[in-house]
This record gives C-alpha cells, structure tokens and sequence, in this order.
C-alpha cells in the first residue's frame, strides 16, 4: 500500500486543482468560440471609459503578476472612450493582459497604452517578454492552427484565448495584430471605434 506525506498529497493535489482549471478554461473558451460563431453571444455596444476596463482588468489580474513581480503601467488618459460591447472587450484585455504575464519572466514589464487615430483608438499591450518566433506569429488567431504554448513559470492555457480576441475585435468592425521579437518581447494592438453607430 502506497503511503504519502502531507507535502506529497499538497503536491499531487495542486497538480489535480490545475488541471481540472486548464480543463475548466478550455471548456469554456471553447463554449465562447461556439457561440461567437453561431452569433448567439449578445453584441451590446455602448460608450465606455477606457481608463475604467482596464482598471478592472488589473484589479483581477493583479495577484498573477505580483506572484511574477510584474510591473504592469497603464497609459491611458481619462479622455479616451471607445463604442464597445463591455464584456467583449474585457474578455480580449483579460486574454492580452494574460498572455503577457505568462510569457514575461520574473521582474518584467509590461505597459497598455491607447491611443485616438482618425475615428478609432488603437489599444496596446505590450511586454519585455520571451517574444514569438515569425512561424508562430502567423498561426496565432487561426483556429485550424490552435496551439498552446507553456510560460515562463510553466503556465498553461486553452490555445483560444487569442481566437476569441479576433472574434470580438472584428465583430467591433476593428483588427488585431502582433509585433513581436524573440527574446524582446511582444505587442499586441488592436482598433475600436471611438464614435457610435446611430447613424449607420
């Protein structure tokens, strides 16, 4: 009869809690995806603050990067406001925002900036990370080319999260995409529109 310690047990026990989480995460990643492409997720967009997503957005994500030490700046005047649907865009900056904290290593930065450009705000996230290689630069937001990659602290996802990103970008009639060196770091950008749509 196999006998454990309380810190084996505590071990195999955090290994089962993650991945029934990976699994968790996956599901509903995939559960999005579906529903994104069966046009059955609400699209309700309105005027928001900007400032105030991503604040909400750090708040949640603040105990991933203090575990990292991550520095995580935001430069976004309280001027700028975007016509978006609230729980779309909190859902592709919580999957940016993630990813950068998962591949950026201990101590790193990372900065979100926005800024107004001709009718639309064009929104960055950006960290001094592992980077991308120019392979998988291309195969990123292709769902036939879904592929996960393990961080720096041998963190784990879905593969979908930035899937979804170009779902609910270019459902905002917006695009998204990535700059990236290895060994540098990464920068995401994506467009939204600063102007309703009550006259289309």
């Amino acid at each position: 009869m196999l006998t454990y310690n309380i810190d084996e047990i505590e071990n195999h026990l955090k290994l089962i809690k993650n991945s029934a989480q990976d699994t968790f995460s996956l599901l509903e990643d995939l559960l999005k995806w579906i529903r994104a492409q069966s046009g059955k997720i609400p699209f309700k967009p309105q005027n928001l603050s900007f400032k105030n997503i991503c604040k909400s957005i750090l708040e949640t994500l603040n105990r991933n990067a203090v575990a990292k030490n991550i520095t995580i700046k935001s430069f976004t005047g309280d001027h700028i406001s975007v016509f978006a649907d609230i729980d779309m865009l909190k859902t592709v900056m919580r999957n940016l925002v993630s990813n950068a904290i998962k591949f950026t290593n201990n101590s790193g930065k990372i900065s979100i900036k926005a800024k107004e450009n001709s009718g639309i705000v064009v929104i960055s996230v950006s960290d001094n990370g592992i980077g991308i290689k120019p392979d998988k630069m291309t195969k990123l937001f292709d769902i036939s080319q879904r592929q996960t990659t393990t961080g720096t602290a041998e963190e784990t996802g879905s593969g979908l999260g930035l899937i979804l990103c170009k779902e609910f970008v270019e459902k905002h009639s917006g695009k998204i995409w990535v700059e990236s060196e290895v060994g540098k770091g990464s920068e995401f950008k994506f467009t939204l529109p600063i102007i309703t749509y009550q006259d289309v």
